[in-house]
Order: C-alpha cells, then sequence, then structure tokens
C-alpha cells in the first residue's frame, strides 16, 4: 500500500488516479483520428478487435459488454450499427435461449486488419515506443491486476472462447 500524505489532497492515491484517467483521455485523443479515418469510432474498433483476437471471433454480447466497459443497452445499439454495415453478425447461443453471440464477419475482419496498422504506429508513437520490453511488460501485468479487480468479468468470455477451440 503506498504511503498517505497527511493532507489528503496530496495523497498519491488521488495523483495516481489522476494520471491514469490524463493518460486514457490523452492516449483517447491521440488514437481517435486514425480510428476514424477508418470509418469507425473508438467503441466500434474496440469491439472488433476484441472479436478479432477471440478464438472462432466471438463472444457473448454480455462477455463482450465487460471488455468494453460497455452496458447491454449501449453494447446492444453499437452491435446493431456495426450489424447493419454487414462487420458483425449476431447468432443465438445454444445453450441459453436469451443469450447471443457476436460474431464478426468477414468484412469486419477486413476493415479491422487495414485499420490496426494505422492504429499500431499511432500506439507506437504515442504509447508504447515510449517503454522498453521490460517497461512494457510491467504495466501490462499492474494493468491486468488492477482490471482483474475492478472488472473480473471481462476476461470470461475471451478463457471459455480459448476453451471451446480445438488445440491442432
Amino acid at each position: 500500500m503506498p504511503p498517505r500524505a497527511t493532507d489528503p489532497l496530496d495523497d498519491p492515491r488521488l495523483t495516481a488516479m489522476g494520471l491514469l484517467v490524463e493518460t486514457h483521455a490523452g492516449l483517447i485523443r491521440a488514437v481517435s483520428p486514425s480510428i476514424s479515418a477508418n470509418g469507425l469510432l473508438v467503441p466500434e474498433f474496440e469491439v472488433l478487435v476484441r472479436l478479432s483476437r477471440t478464438p472462432r471471433g466471438r463472444l457473448r454480447m454480455s462477455d463482450l459488454a465487460a471488455q468494453v466497459g460497455l452496458s447491454s443497452s449501449g453494447l446492444t445499439r453499437l452491435v446493431d450499427r456495426l450489424e447493419r454495415e454487414r462487420l458483425v453478425a449476431r447468432e443465438p447461443c445454444p445453450s441459453d435461449r436469451r443469450g447471443a453471440y457476436t460474431v464478426i464477419t468477414a468484412s469486419g475482419r477486413r476493415r479491422i486488419g487495414s485499420a490496426v496498422a494505422q492504429h499500431l504506429e499511432v500506439l507506437d508513437h504515442w504509447f508504447t515506443g515510449l517503454l522498453d520490453a521490460e517497461e512494457l511488460a510491467t504495466l501490462m501485468r499492474l494493468l491486468r491486476k488492477v482490471r482483474d479487480h475492478v472488472n473480473p468479468g471481462a476476461t470470461t468470455g475471451a478463457q471459455a472462447a480459448k476453451a471451446l477451440t480445438p488445440v491442432s
């Protein structure tokens, strides 16, 4: 636990949270132009990346919502837009009649594939390129530690999808 300051306004916990919020806001501003140049909004990009990186390219709607930090209704509206553009499709969940999967389509894979190359250049310039390999590994480990505590459901869908994927 970090040391506490005598004056609560000087507490390093406030500083850490403030730095995280400022960093997130700055990175979103930095990456948004390259994402929108590919005809996507940041949340749409995030959904397509998550689906692309998941075995079989699909996640349950509830798991996807947890990963991208959207409410169920917010994700439904976003998936509706992506579905109209034929970037994703919905599939019923065979084990739960109320559940559904969001599945990336071939068109969605092409769109995210062209967007990712430019996105990685921007990330390298504004974020990962500032860190050496050890710093990046440490940052990812620490972010996962906090993410798993504040959003424990965020990895559920990816873990379930991996378990269903046959090993070659």
